[in-house]
């Protein structure tokens, strides 16, 4: 319906009402005429039978049916009458004229036609028949006086058939006749409505073309006088809007020149303000860049004599010195170390600010990451006496990939913070797993502390750069106030979120969640409850102690009871003296005991004696007690809190196990064997990794190239591979992929593959992992180092030479140092050879007489632009130079092979780098002489 016009709709709402009415009174008045028709045709019936009823009966009284023979002939010729029959009482035929009579199909009364006669009517679809019964009335006897028959008996029967041919012609005629005027007259109605329609409209659709015009714009446009009251008011506001548009469109068109005119004076002023924002924005970034250029270069510059400072206060801390003497350099070297801490922030902030800092993706465990940076700053809780614990949840996952390094420097930063504002209590770490899927885990790692506390205002800047909770003049707390800004950048680049909750006078919660990816190659390796059967006793009378140290000895397998006191630690000792249910393994806690620690020797001591009960004492990194020193080993273990899992494991190993037991859970022996590969195309490196790794019992094979390797795993049995990564031929992770492939054929499990490098950039060490090798150790390598990574990829527990002091790894120098560098240090070169002079002597003497072939291959190399080439023979010579004393030819060394990496200019570089071996020759010959 809303698709049909206005005009349609006027002829539809006059011929809808119009027809039904016309419908209705044809339909009635033809009705009525059909009516008066079979009416007419029974009254002709009726005064026909009437007609012949007198004859007849007359005939039948005198026994002369043929007289009324002609008579009935002669009713044949009346309109509709079809035959007529005379029948006897009996029903007999006596006499017929016409056709055959149709067979009726229903009988009518006829009562109000012939009331009293008794006729019958009897009706079908082509004719109707009249049956009238003839009875000697008193009336026809009296006319018959001759004829004896009884009064009101039946003579006979006189049938009239009537045909419906012309009744049912004259109903069509009229059915027709109706049809013929109703169509008429709707005909007549639809023209005079569509001539009438027309009138109202055509002036609408000219007023519609009117206001579609006005749509486009077309505002002149008038309508004329409608001859209509109604449409002539439409026409004058149509006419009035368009009048009202076209005046508010001149106003609008002057309103928007005006605002065209000034907008483009306000673009020119805004293009100035671009310009000069520009030029503002870029003059701002350029101090950015020269401060942080800056930050970055006197980190350096300061670093330089720091750690000059730092090991010089360390070796002459080995001297023989008196206790103010002593207490001198410790505060030299806790000074140097706050001082260090501080450099290192400011370089971190600037590498932040610059964009540079890249996080490592590299497998690590995260019960050992969290448990190392407690005791690191466990001497700083222990000194203000709080206690140090840390819980991670048994869901948590502990095998992760991404940066250990700088997730390890935020923990370490929002713990110290905690310690350094708590002055009682206690600093609680807890780890627990937040969410996971196959790859990943989110962890949601918090501090809490019972220190000072922060209010709203404190909260708000407290993440801000150079910002701290206390800046009044009498804080106590020193620092760049660069610390919790740095933790914040570094978990958002993490993936995650930092944030406290903090009340004054309450402590604080430090929290931030990291989105870490699983790894299987750094999963848990510690054995499956190892003390299964084992009774331990516990007295640890701090709570958060307590709770970690039960949740630690649980995942070992041991059978936990916890006593309030060493009193009644000792009652229940001697009451199960004797019994099944003894006591294995007693762990007692100094703070048991604060004011007397001899109790707890004594406790020790009868434990032994009683019930051969092995001891484990717990102390403060602080307390030290000169009586320890004295107890058996193979009795008692001393261990420092916080409480670290491999520590205490290894600790109840000692006392229940003679020999020494792998991480792995595997009983090796010290003196059982380990076959040991070691491959370097350098001499020297290989000598000093063979020397380290034979006293320390291992048994060690040599190559000096990837095909040599292969050669030997073929034929010999390898526990452990040191690969170096840039080799001729076959480099490292050629030679690993190679091994992996003859592995898998064989079927084979993979041996470890540790790779040896001078200098690995970070996604070259994510390359070095993602061609087989396991692990990866930057050069020079220490007999400590060397210990470690053998007893975690094996299991077996190396015997350290008394002589191998702990070493660190010489700092990575400036190439614009090189001339404060010096050219050959001995101490260094004894160092970097575990104190062994014959050995720092040989390899000293091999990358001397090295040093001639390798000056001509650099020139060559440089001269035919080989870069490739050319790396390769820095990068050999770089190695070399980790294991001795030459600090100028290594910080050269490792300049020009970044650059080279990373595809920078290298020419100056490699020309210092030339510099360096003429200079070190040099000394060398002058040294001899």
């Amino acid at each position: 319906m809303n698709d049909i016009g206005l005009k349609a709709r006027i002829l539809l709402m006059t011929l809808i009402p119009t027809g039904a009415m016309i419908l209705a009174l044809g339909s009635y008045f033809s009705w009525q005429a059909i009516t008066d028709l079979n009416q007419q045709l029974l009254e002709r019936g009726f005064m026909t039978v009437e007609h012949l009823q007198d004859p007849a009966a007359v005939a039948l009284l005198n026994g002369e049916p043929e007289q009324v023979r002609n008579r009935l002939s002669a009713t044949l010729n009346r309109s509709d009458v079809r035959a007529v029959s005379l029948y006897d009482s009996d029903r007999n035929i006596l006499e017929h004229s016409g056709p055959q009579m149709h067979q009726p199909e229903r009988t009518l009364g006829v009562d109000s036609l012939g009331a009293g006669t008794g006729l019958q009517v009897r009706r079908s679809d082509d004719s109707s028949r009249f049956l009238l019964p003839l009875i000697a009335s008193s009336e026809l006897l009296d006319r018959q006086a001759a004829v004896e028959v009884e009064s009101d008996a039946l003579l006979g029967w006189l049938e009239v058939e009537l045909s419906h041919g012309n009744l049912h012609l004259r109903q069509y005629q009229t059915l027709l006749h109706t049809l013929v005027l109703m169509l008429v007259g709707l005909t007549f109605t639809g023209l005079v409505v569509s001539s009438l329609g027309r009138r109202i409209s055509d002036p609408i659709a000219r007023a519609n073309h009117a206001v579609s015009r006005i749509s486009r714009g077309q505002l002149d446009v008038r309508l004329e006088g409608q001859d209509s009251r109604e449409l002539d008011d439409l026409a004058k506001g149509i006419n009035a809007m368009a009048e009202t548009l076209q005046s508010a469109q001149g106003e609008l068109q002057q309103n928007i020149d005006q605002a065209t005119e000034d907008l483009r004076q306000t673009l020119e002023t805004i293009e100035v303000q671009n310009i000069e924002l520009d030029m503002a924005r870029k003059t701002a970034l350029e101090a950015s860049r020269i401060k942080s250029e800056f930050l970055a270069n006197m980190s350096h510059e300061l670093r330089t004599p720091l750690n000059g400072i730092i090991g010089f206060s360390h070796l002459l801390q080995r001297t023989e010195l008196s206790n103010r003497q002593q207490e001198y350099l410790g505060t030299i070297g806790s000074s140097a170390d706050n001082l260090l801490a501080i450099i290192n922030e400011i370089l971190d902030f600037s590498k932040i600010e610059a964009g540079k800092l890249i996080l490592d993706n590299l497998p690590f465990n995260l019960r050992d990451l969290i448990q190392d940076t407690l005791t690191m700053l466990a001497p700083a809780a222990h000194h203000k006496h709080l206690e140090l614990v840390s819980i991670i949840y048994r869901d948590t996952p502990l095998g992760l990939c991404g940066d250990a390094l700088r997730l390890k420097q935020v923990l370490a930063n929002l713990i110290s913070n905690a310690i350094k504002f708590t002055h009682t209590g206690s600093v609680s770490i807890r780890t627990m797993l937040e969410h996971e899927d196959e790859s990943h885990a989110l962890l949601r790692i918090s501090v809490t502390d019972t220190g000072t506390g922060l209010n709203a205002s404190q909260q708000k800047m407290l993440f801000q750069a150079f910002s701290q909770a206390d800046n009044s003049i009498s804080r106590q707390a020193g620092g760049t106030g660069l610390g919790l800004t740095i933790a914040k950048r570094l978990v958002e680049q993490m993936q995650g979120e930092i944030g406290l909750n903090s009340q004054p006078g309450e402590g604080s919660e430090f929290w931030f969640t990291v989105r870490l990816e699983k790894s299987s190659q750094a999963a848990d390796d510690l054995p499956y409850r190892p003390f299964s059967g084992l009774r331990a006793a516990v007295v640890e009378p701090l709570l958060l102690s307590r709770q970690a140290l039960l949740h630690c000895l649980e995942d070992l397998g041991l059978e936990v009871s916890v006593y309030e006191n060493p009193a009644y630690l000792e009652e229940d000792m001697i009451a199960r003296s004797h019994s099944e249910r003894a006591i294995d393994l007693m762990l007692l806690s100094s703070a048991a005991s604060t004011d007397q620690p001899e109790v707890l020797l004594e406790l020790f001591k009868r434990g032994s004696l009683v019930g051969g009960c092995k001891t484990v004492l717990l102390i403060d990194t602080t307390e030290h007690y000169p009586a320890l020193d004295q107890l058996p080993a193979s009795e008692c273990q001393v261990l420092s809190r916080p409480l670290c899992t491999r520590k205490l494991l290894r600790a109840i190993n000692r006392l229940f196990k003679p020999e020494p037991v792998s991480i792995a859970a595997r009983s090796i022996s010290l003196s059982q064997s380990i076959t040991i590969l070691c491959v370097d195309d350098n001499e020297a490196n290989l000598k000093l990794v063979a020397t380290f790794l034979s006293q320390m019992g291992a048994q060690v094979l040599t190559a000096m190239s990837g095909e040599q390797a292969l050669d030997i795993l073929a034929t010999e049995a390898v526990d452990l591979i040191f690969m170096d990564v840039q080799m001729p031929g076959m480099d490292g992770p050629a030679t690993t992929a190679e091994l992996r492939m003859r592995e898998e054929l064989a079927g084979y499990a993979p041996r470890p593959v540790i790779a040896l490098t001078a200098h690995a950039l970070a996604e070259e060490q994510r390359k070095l992992l993602q061609c087989g090798m396991n692990d990866y150790m930057s050069k020079p390598i220490s007999p400590e180092q060397l210990a470690h990574c053998v007893q975690r990829w094996t299991g077996v527990a190396l015997e350290m030479p008394a002589s191998a002091d702990a070493l660190e790894s010489p700092p990575n120098r400036r190439l614009e140092d090189r001339e404060r560098l010096a050219v050959l240090d001995r101490k260094e070169g004894l160092r970097l050879a575990a104190g062994k002079e014959d050995l720092a002597e040989d390899m000293l003497r091999m990358l001397i007489e090295g040093l001639p072939d390798e000056r001509l291959r650099i020139e060559r190399y440089i001269t035919s632009n080989a870069n490739e080439e050319l790396l390769e023979v820095i990068h050999k010579l770089h190695g070399a130079s980790r294991y001795c004393g030459v600090p100028q030819l290594r910080a050269c060394c490792q300049r020009a092979e970044e650059l080279l990496k990373r595809g920078l200019p290298n020419q100056v570089a490699v020309s210092q780098l030339i510099e360096a071996i003429t200079r070190l020759q040099a000394a060398y010959a002058t040294e001899s002489a």
